[in-house]
Order: structure tokens, then C-alpha cells, then sequence
């Protein structure tokens, strides 16, 4: 990636974010930065922070979550890998291990699947980060602003 090579990832990406997407990345961005004092000038610094995502954070496991290709397009195995991701997370938190479900280690899909041997017939969709956490690791303290939830969500026929 830092010689230019462009993502070859198994299941297409979003793209560049726009409007409040885009708005809501740069104000978490500016927080971790923040929290591991990297100044708006600090290329080299900004770039490690990159690079930490595409080596997993760091943590001493990855986790690959697949599904076989004969299921595209439209079945519900992205759905399917969401709530198993989700059900990991939450068990591994219930451990003492901290996860970060993460989608930039896999923008290269290609390497991916030659070092983990992944066979050509499963189709890569998200990987997940996971080892002890670091209380002390600044970026680790940093919680992101979130919607209310009556922002999101519609409640139909419950109204009394």
C-alpha cells in the first residue's frame, strides 16, 4: 500500500465518505489523534497510525471471517458475518480480551488469503483484531460521540 498499489479486497468497499460519514470520521481521527498527540502536521506519525491498522493494531491475533463465494450476490452471509463477528466481540470481552473488528487489514484481500491459506473459493469479508488490552495506550481511552438513539430509530405502534 505505501508503494501505491491499489485495495484488492474480495467484497467491495464504500468508497470515500461524504457528508456526515465523512464529517464523523474526521471528528474520531482528531480525537485519536489527539489522545496520541499527533499533531495535524505530524505525517510520520499520521502514517504509523495508518499502518497500526493494516498490522491489526498490533494484537497478537487475527481473525479472518470468510463465506463461501457461491453464496454472492445478495444472501445473507454479509448479515450472517456481522452477527457472528458481533457474538466474537462480545465473548471475547466477556474473557478479558479486547477486539477491533477491522476491515482495513484485508484491503489487500490477495495477501491476505496467501499468508492465511485461505482457499480461492471463500470470499474475504472483515478480519478482527484481538488480544489483551491495553489500559495504558492512549488511543485505547478515547470513546467516540454517537448519535442518540431516537436519532436512528423509528418506533411504529408503540405509541401508549
Amino acid at each position: 500500500m505505501l508503494a501505491g498499489a491499489a485495495p484488492q479486497r474480495d467484497t467491495p468497499g464504500h468508497g470515500r465518505y461524504e457528508g456526515v460519514h465523512r464529517e464523523r470520521q474526521i471528528e474520531v481521527a482528531v480525537q485519536l489523534f489527539e489522545a496520541m498527540g499527533i499533531a495535524r502536521d505530524d505525517k510520520e506519525g499520521r502514517q504509523d497510525w495508518v499502518l497500526r491498522g493494516f498490522r491489526q493494531f498490533d494484537a497478537p491475533v487475527s481473525l479472518v471471517l470468510t463465506y463461501d463465494r457461491e453464496l454472492d450476490p445478495g444472501a445473507t452471509c454479509h448479515f450472517d458475518l456481522g452477527a457472528l463477528a458481533y457474538g466474537i466481540t462480545l465473548a471475547a470481552w466477556d474473557r478479558g480480551l479486547g477486539t477491533v473488528i477491522n476491515g482495513q487489514g484485508i484491503t489487500r484481500s490477495d495477501i491476505v488469503r496467501e499468508v492465511a491459506g485461505i482457499p480461492d473459493d471463500e470470499a474475504i469479508e472483515v478480519c478482527i483484531a484481538m488480544g489483551y488490552p491495553d489500559d495504558d495506550f492512549a488511543a485505547n481511552s478515547v470513546k467516540s460521540h454517537r448519535i442518540p438513539n431516537d436519532g436512528l430509530v423509528s418506533y411504529v405502534g408503540f405509541e401508549g
